[in-house]
């Protein structure tokens, strides 16, 4: 009978620490991802999910281009086929583009054939935007399973995760998200960040960009750049 407990209980706590394993944003048990550099370079990637979304992403080049600061943007294939001008401008700007799925579904319940359709999608919806074919990967929600990283390895695509959030989706003002990214950062970090909502277009994120318009003076300021994840990889 004890016998039988222990092996449910070990069962349970296996379980568990898959489940934990399939949605840590820091984790490598299920693959190779890039978090950023060694703690205390110079340098900061912010990175910007679920866009385009019009208008907060176009305030937020505004900034950027402000501000000198170039960031990456991991973008929706269904938004980008209907805002396709403003993937554009992100571009034109100098900015990365990254494949965030076509419709962000949670891929650790996806069969590998319907992963390969998320990206095959969005990655053409951006190439059929601007021209550019996506070599970055950030899975919906950071939710991933054995073979998630591979996959998106195999279509030239490195995946990107972070260390630092800023739990932006949740916040009620720039000083929320402003001291989310304080507490976290100590160089080298890849900073997640939110430019539209992945239920649909509209939502509102001028937190986000308020909070944008004094992370880069403030942190410029103590010596960091801001740049896009490539350079980080470079």
């Amino acid at each position: 009978m004890f016998g039988a407990i222990a092996t449910v209980i070990g069962t349970c706590a296996a379980a568990s620490l898959a489940g934990f394993h399939t949605m840590w944003p820091t984790s490598q048990v299920y693959g190779r991802s890039f978090l950023g550099l060694a703690p205390g370079s110079r340098q900061l990637a912010l990175t910007y999910d679920d866009g385009p979304n019009d208008p907060f992403t176009l305030h937020l080049l505004d900034v950027l281009a402000r501000h000198n600061a170039k960031a990456t943007f991991f973008l929706l294939g269904q938004f980008v086929q209907q805002r396709p001008e403003i993937v554009r401008a992100i571009a034109e700007a100098g900015h990365d583009l990254g494949n965030h799925s076509w419709s962000h579904p949670y891929l650790i319940w996806a069969s590998p054939a319907e992963v390969r359709r998320q990206i095959e999608r969005a990655t053409k919806a951006i190439e059929d935007a601007c021209g550019v074919t996506p070599r970055l990967f950030r899975p919906p929600f950071g939710g991933r399973r054995p073979g998630t990283f591979a996959l998106a390895r195999r279509y030239g695509m490195e995946t990107v995760m972070w260390r630092v959030s800023t739990y932006d989706w949740e916040a009620d003002s720039p000083e929320f998200i402003l001291n989310k990214a304080r507490a976290g950062i100590r160089g080298g970090d890849v900073i997640l960040m939110h430019d539209g909502g992945h239920t649909r277009l509209g939502i509102n994120r001028a937190h986000t960009v308020a909070a944008t318009d004094q992370l880069i003076p403030e942190y410029k300021n103590k010596g960091f750049e801001f740049v896009p994840v490539t350079k980080m990889l470079r």
